[in-house]
């Protein structure tokens, strides 16, 4: 299984983002995936998370109305869309598939998730 995420660049607060994750090696259809965030010297904290179907979202209260989670089955991509940016986004974005096929719940936990992509970058200015 491997999970590239890109998409993370330099931004002015206000600005937007779209990340992307593109998996490979596994039945992408089948797993829920989730993105997580670290700010230097924080602890990796969820940010949102999707089911195997799309047809269920969770994202953490900081970023609801301006980030939205979605994915396209077809192209074995997951996206997380970034409006509004602040600087408090600034930090390393990874995702990641959970580790159950066909199972919503839980979704911020961070040990439900067993393949880990390599992070992108995403700074804010203000």
């Amino acid at each position: 299984v491997q999970l590239q995420a890109y998409g993370g660049g330099l931004v002015q607060a206000g600005g937007s983002l779209r990340l992307s994750c593109a998996a490979s090696g596994l039945t992408f259809s089948s797993y829920g995936m989730g993105w997580f965030r670290q700010a230097p010297g924080a602890e990796r904290e969820f940010v949102a998370a999707i089911s195997w179907s799309g047809g269920s979202a969770n994202v953490r209260d900081s970023v609801k109305g301006r980030f939205t989670i979605s994915r396209d089955n077809t192209k074995n991509t997951v996206y997380l869309q970034m409006n509004s940016l602040k600087p408090e986004d600034t930090a390393v974005y990874y995702c990641a598939r959970d580790r159950t096929r066909y199972v919503w719940g839980n979704s911020g936990d961070a040990s439900r998730y067993d393949y880990w992509g390599e992070g992108t970058q995403v700074t804010v200015s203000s």
